[in-house]
């Protein structure tokens, strides 16, 4: 069986589609912008997605000989920098035989208008519009996202949250194993959304991260204007008919604090 390539495999959702990978017996290789630790069970590559292919190394020699693409690598913080490593990795792809890309993206990307979000819209829209054999996969907030607003908020004496907005968390183990198990089969285009177990406000949220840390604080929700605030309060990043997640945000924060 040929390898599968997993990008940004040393994050949180390309370490666990890795696992899942290789778990189910499946090669894989692991692309990363750093050198890594020789593995036996794992052949790194090396490369910058969002420069161009004569800087970044061979992107082909990298892609060339793989049967799928589980591309996870991401920056938030760059919007330009998520659009070219889409566009030079789907380049790459067809010059090596077009194997099957499988792309991770965000439930309400067409909807909450955050320009991370319209980053991940307009990436599925070029791959959709590419000839390459593609699936793309919404998932809602991950739980590790979560946690991380959830330490922040909870610095000062008061916490102070977003009001009336709900949040569906889901653990990226549930989306690795639905991501692994979409690059053994075949293209599918858009494949249903994958959504957490639960719908649970801010507040509900931040008690429950104070619960599970032992921190003690006063929850208060605060009104947050602007059109993002107003895509949130509608729900425009949730998927209920999706709740198909297992790991609850209690249950995440039971291992992961305890």
């Amino acid at each position: 069986m040929q390898p599968i390539l997993v990008t940004g495999a040393t994050g949180t959702l390309g370490r666990a589609v890795t696992s899942r990978l290789l778990a189910s017996g499946t090669e894989v290789r692991a692309l990363s912008r750093r050198t890594q630790p020789a593995s036996q069970s794992v052949e790194w590559a090396v490369a910058d997605l969002s420069e161009p292919p004569q800087a970044s190394g061979d992107l082909d020699e990298v892609v060339r000989g793989t049967s799928a693409i589980v591309h996870c690598a991401s920056n938030p913080l760059s919007r330009g920098e998520d659009i070219e490593a889409a566009l030079n990795l789907i380049e790459a792809a067809r010059r090596t035989g077009a194997p099957h890309l499988i792309y991770i993206s965000i439930v309400g990307v067409d909807r909450v208008p955050l320009g991370y979000y319209r980053t991940k819209w307009t990436v599925e829209r070029i791959l959709e519009n590419s000839d390459v054999p593609s699936t793309i996969l919404r998932a809602t907030q991950f739980h590790d996202l979560v946690l991380a607003a959830m330490r922040n908020l909870a610095r000062p004496p008061v916490m102070a949250v977003p009001a009336r907005i709900g949040c569906q968390p889901v653990d990226a183990d549930d989306v690795a194993e639905r991501l692994a198990r979409i690059a053994l089969g075949e293209p599918a285009g858009r494949v249903p959304d994958l959504g957490g177990p639960q719908i649970l406000t801010t507040e509900e949220l931040a008690r429950l991260y104070l619960r599970a840390s032992g921190k003690r604080r006063r929850v208060l929700p605060v009104p947050v204007p602007g059109k993002v605030s107003r895509g949130y309060r509608e729900g425009g990043h949730l998927a209920p008919e999706h709740a198909h997640g297992r790991i609850t945000f209690e249950q995440f924060l039971a291992g992961r604090l305890a």
